[in-house]
Order: structure tokens, then sequence, then C-alpha cells
């Protein structure tokens, strides 16, 4: 797609050539995220979709949120559009070729204004699938819109937005599968994938520069709805967040939209898993603390960003707007 950068010094896996005294040797280094890049609009503004557990073959409403989400996206003229993950239902995708990623994604999403790159992350029913087909090059020649990685960022210039793989972060998926079975190829052992990784989010967000810092996950770390909180995100995502400044946190999981304020810090943790099937009157009354919005039915969010002012918006499957947010950043704010 027009205006995706990669660059090369930022792979997420690298193999490098070691010529030895031994002779040739093949040695495997473990490098920082994989970095890309998406233009702001020429005005240095920046908007883009949301959208979370979705892929059905546009059953449930997914196909009606798909028209609303491209009625909005052409009004706001957005960039991109982001997924919070559980990408294809029930169980992933059985590989590169399986029908479903036309049937529930290039067969859907054909406005024109969705025409865009679409930034996906894995959810804990793609890694009931084949997760690598999900992250293959395969899919990127069917559907050139389509990139996902376990975790990476995109630098759109006025915006970093962090993408962090929270499946494996799950203990019970690993100790009580409930009769899943999990692609966990490419994970090794989970202490190190996870402390590898918040190593590298740490390192990544400490040295972003950008006016809005934004973490997308599939699972959430606040939530009233059905999954409720995430506590191994509480306890190992929630402060690098709170200690990086990070401005909102986006997630999918709970079949809802959500809007919940931080008691703690400024963050804001944004729900958007109302892509399709959803879950009506499944809600954990305790812990409400900070709650701004719930909606447990289909739709999607849109986020609009300047230099000085972040616009949030959730809308329904009809697409009437139903929780409006604006938040002001200080001129002279750097973060």
């Amino acid at each position: 797609m027009a205006g995706l950068i990669l660059n090369n010094k930022s792979m997420a896996l690298c193999l490098v050539l070691v010529i030895c005294s031994f002779g040739l040797c093949l040695v495997s280094t473990h490098a920082e995220l994989q970095r890309f890049g998406q233009p702001a609009k020429t005005d240095g503004t920046l908007s883009f979709l949301v959208l979370g557990d979705w892929g059905r073959k546009g059953a449930f409403n997914q196909s009606e949120v798909a028209v609303q989400m491209g009625r909005i996206g052409e009004k706001l003229h957005i960039d991109f559009v982001v997924s919070t993950g559980d990408n294809f239902y029930d169980n992933g995708l059985t590989g590169n070729q399986d029908k479903a990623f036309v049937e529930s994604f290039t067969q859907i999403y054909t406005a024109n204004s969705l025409q865009k790159q679409w930034y996906s992350v894995l959810g804990n029913h793609d890694y009931r699938g084949n997760a690598e087909a999900q992250l293959s090059q395969q899919l990127r020649k069917i559907d050139s819109r389509w990139l996902c990685l376990r975790s990476f960022i995109v630098n759109a210039e006025l915006a970093e937005i962090f993408f962090v793989d929270t499946t494996p972060f799950v203990q019970s998926y690993f100790t009580n599968a409930e009769g899943h079975t999990y692609d966990w190829r490419g994970i090794g052992s989970p202490r190190s994938y996870i402390a590898n990784l918040i190593k590298d989010l740490k390192l990544a967000l400490s040295e972003s520069s950008a006016k809005w810092k934004i973490v997308v996950g599939h699972h959430a770390i606040r939530s009233i709805g059905h999954h409720g909180d995430t506590e191994e995100l509480v306890s190992k995502l929630h402060p690098i967040l709170k200690a990086n400044n990070v401005d909102f946190y986006m997630n999918g999981h709970d079949h809802c939209l959500e809007h919940i304020s931080d008691t703690e810090s400024p963050i804001q943790f944004l729900t958007s898993g109302a892509g399709s099937k959803a879950w009506r009157g499944d809600i954990k009354e305790q812990n409400k603390d900070g709650l701004k919005f719930f909606y447990d039915g289909q739709g999607f969010m849109s986020v609009q960003l300047t230099q000085n002012e972040a616009e949030i918006a959730f809308y329904d499957v009809s697409g009437t707007v139903l929780h409006r947010w604006t938040t002001t950043k200080l001129l002279h704010s750097s973060t």
C-alpha cells in the first residue's frame, strides 16, 4: 500500500550470517519491534477507525457494521483501520489459502474509504487456528490492505501506535485450554516471550517523542464486559503504560463498545470488540470506577487526532454516534 514504509533497522527477528574460525555459522539475534511508517494528512492531522472481533463471513451484522464503517470512513477521510483481533471466527484461519480470509475480509469491507492499510493483531480465537497464516506474506498478496504481526509499531507522525500480542500473557490458555488447541509456534517459552516483549515495549515507549502514544492489544486491561479485566495485563502491562505517558489503550475481546478512564493516570481504556456477534446483557456490575460509556451491541470506533486535540467516537450498527469524548493537550506538552 502507498505510504507503508518498512524500517529495515527494526526487524522483529533477523538472521545474521557470521564468519567464524570454524566456518560459516547461522546466528539468530533478537531485535527491537518492527516499525512501519504511516504518513499523516498534509495538514498534520490523523484519523482512523478501530474494529474488533469481526470475521464471521458477514453474519451477526458484520456486513451492516462494514457499511457504516465505509460511510464514516469517507466522512472522516480516514488514513487507515486498526483491528483489535479475533479477526476470523471461530478458530482463526486453517491456512493462508483459507477462503474465510476473502469471505470475512475482502468481500465485506468493500467501501472505497476502507481501501486503506489495515493494521491487525491476533486475538485468542486467531491463535486457535493457524496463527502463522495471518502473519504470512501470502495474505498480503491476496489483499494488500492486510498487515498482521504479533507485535509492531506504526509511526504515524502525529502518533505512535504500539501493537502488542496479548494472548500469550493469559496463563489459562496454556493451563486450561478448555478443549481448544492453540498455535503457539513462534512463542517458545511464554515467560521468555513476554519478558522480551515487555523489554522491547518499554524501550520503544520511553524513546517515543510522538504527540500521542497509543497501545493496541486484543485483551482488555479494564472492562466491565463478559471477560472483565485481564489480570495479567493489569499487573504486567498497565504499569508500563502509566510510566510512559500512554494516552490510550485500545482493545477488543469483550464484544462491546466501552470507555473507561483510568483512576490512577490519564490513560483512557477504549474497547472496540463489537464488529459482529455481541453479548447483550453480560455485564460485570463490580468495579465500575472510571466508567464513562458501555454498549453491548454491534459497532465500531473512530479516532481523530490533531496536535492539540483527540476526539473518540463510538457508533452503533446504524452509524449513530453513541458516545463522543474529546481531550486537549497543552501546546507545550511533548508527549
